[in-house]
C-alpha cells in the first residue's frame, strides 16, 4: 500500500512538473521569435499555430503567453488575443545591465571562494571553448558559454543571487548566445576572467564580468539593427 502511495505521489509530481515545463517552452519559443525580430511588435500571436510548432496544447500556449504578458514581452487585447509589445532598444540594454549587475556581484564572489578545483575546470571549459570557437560550432560555443557562467555561479556559492540570475538570464535570447559568445572570445573575455578569479582579484573580476555582459548588449543590438528590427520603430519625419 505504501509502495503504490509513493508512485502515485512521484506520478502526480511527475504530472505537475511536465505541466509546468510545457508553458515554459512555449514562453521560450515566443521569447526567441520576439527577440529575433521574426514576431514584429504589432503582431498577433496565433495559438493554434504556436501549439503546432511547439508540439503542445492549446492550453499551455495560453499558459506561456500568459507568463509573457507579465514579463512585458506580450500584451493581451480582448476578444483578438495576443499581440507582440513594443521592442525597443532600451529593452535589450536593460536586461543587459539588470544581469550585469548580478554578473559582476557572482563572479567578485567566485574570486573569493573559488576552490583550486574550480579554476581547473574553468581551465579546461576555456580549451574547449577556443576549440569550439574555431571550428565555429555555434552550438557547442552556446552549450560550453552557458556552462562556463553556470560554474562562476556555483563558485560564488549564492545560490539565491545566481537563482536571480538565471531568471533574468532566461530573457535573453539563447539563438544569439554563441554569435554574442564569440565576439566576446575574439577580446578573450572568458580567459581574462580566468585570470582574475585564479588571482583572487574580486575587484578585477567584477569590472571583466560587467565588461562582458554589456559589451552583448551592443553586439545584439547591432545584430538585430540588421535583421531591420529598428527599422520599422524609428518615429517618424513627417
Amino acid at each position: 500500500g505504501e509502495r503504490q502511495h509513493v508512485l502515485a505521489a512521484a506520478g502526480a509530481h511527475d504530472r505537475a512538473s511536465r505541466r509546468r515545463q510545457l508553458p515554459e517552452q512555449v514562453a521560450a519559443y515566443v521569447r526567441e521569435l520576439i527577440i529575433s525580430g521574426l514576431a514584429r511588435p504589432g503582431e498577433f500571436l496565433r495559438v493554434e499555430r504556436i501549439a503546432e510548432e511547439v508540439g503542445v496544447s492549446n492550453t499551455p500556449v495560453r499558459e506561456g503567453l500568459l507568463a509573457l504578458r507579465g514579463e512585458g514581452f506580450v500584451q493581451f487585447v480582448p476578444r483578438r488575443g495576443f499581440v507582440v509589445a513594443p521592442f525597443t532598444r532600451d529593452d535589450v540594454q536593460d536586461l543587459f545591465w539588470a544581469q550585469a549587475q548580478l554578473a559582476r556581484e557572482l563572479a567578485a564572489r567566485a574570486a573569493r571562494k573559488i576552490t583550486y578545483g574550480q579554476v581547473v575546470l574553468l581551465e579546461e571549459n576555456l580549451e574547449q571553448f577556443r576549440q569550439a570557437v574555431e571550428e565555429e560550432d555555434a552550438e557547442r560555443i552556446a552549450d560550453l558559454s552557458y556552462a562556463f557562467h553556470r560554474q562562476v555561479n556555483q563558485a560564488a556559492g549564492s545560490q539565491r543571487l545566481a537563482l536571480l540570475s538565471g531568471q533574468v538570464a532566461s530573457h535573453l535570447p539563447r539563438r544569439f548566445y554563441a554569435s554574442l559568445e564569440a565576439q566576446a572570445a575574439a577580446g578573450d573575455d572568458h580567459s581574462l576572467l580566468v585570470d582574475a578569479l585564479r588571482d583572487r582579484d574580486a575587484r578585477r573580476a567584477r569590472a571583466l564580468m560587467e565588461q562582458h555582459i554589456l559589451a552583448s548588449a551592443d553586439h545584439l543590438i547591432e545584430l538585430l539593427g540588421q535583421r531591420g528590427l529598428w527599422i520599422t520603430q524609428e518615429p517618424s519625419s513627417s
